[in-house]
């Protein structure tokens, strides 16, 4: 009986780390600096990169943010490591691009937030978190701001000017 709940664990971890899970599609357009849309066959997805939360659009750094991504992502093939769905549908990923992990990436550059409400994934979050530091402790990016809102902060004060200013796209919609 031991050696069966073993077993099983075994494979719950190889089938969570299973690359066949991954798939891999163009990035058509870059929505927000944490948002892309990503064409795999003749279907549309939208993904939200996972364990990071980038400035909102109208937000300070916010169409800095979004070049940063574009400049790393856009009409590349990338890899797409699903972690999970959210509450708008989006698929929530990891995102790799020549080998590079374009979350960390983001952070590395101070173009967003460790995210710690929803990162929760292990060694990957403890990474995020020390870019973070050296983002901030360099001055990069949102950090050359003294004291940077976070989206959710910035969107508590700014509330009717924080909602959705671009069209939602669901993750599994076909055009």
């Amino acid at each position: 009986m031991r050696i069966c709940g073993w077993l099983i664990g075994i494979i719950c971890v190889l089938v969570w780390q299973c690359p066949a899970l991954a798939w891999q599609g163009k990035v058509v357009r870059v929505l927000d600096g944490d948002s892309i849309l990503v064409k795999r066959g003749g279907r549309l997805y939208e993904i939200r990169l996972y364990g990071i939360d980038a400035p909102e659009y109208k937000q300070p750094f916010g169409r800095q943010a979004r070049r940063v991504t574009s400049r790393l992502v856009y009409k590349k093939i990338v890899d797409i490591q699903p972690m999970d769905v959210d509450r708008y549908h989006r698929t929530v990923a990891l995102v790799s691009v020549g080998g590079r992990l374009v979350n960390r990436e983001l952070v590395h550059r101070g173009a967003a937030w460790l995210y710690p409400r929803y990162c929760k994934k292990q060694p990957l979050c403890r990474q995020l978190d020390t870019e973070q530091q050296q983002a901030r402790s360099q001055h990069l990016g949102l950090w050359a701001e003294p004291n940077p809102l976070s989206p959710s902060q910035w969107k508590r004060r700014n509330k009717k000017s924080a909602g959705r200013s671009r069209p939602h796209f669901r993750h599994h919609r076909q055009y």
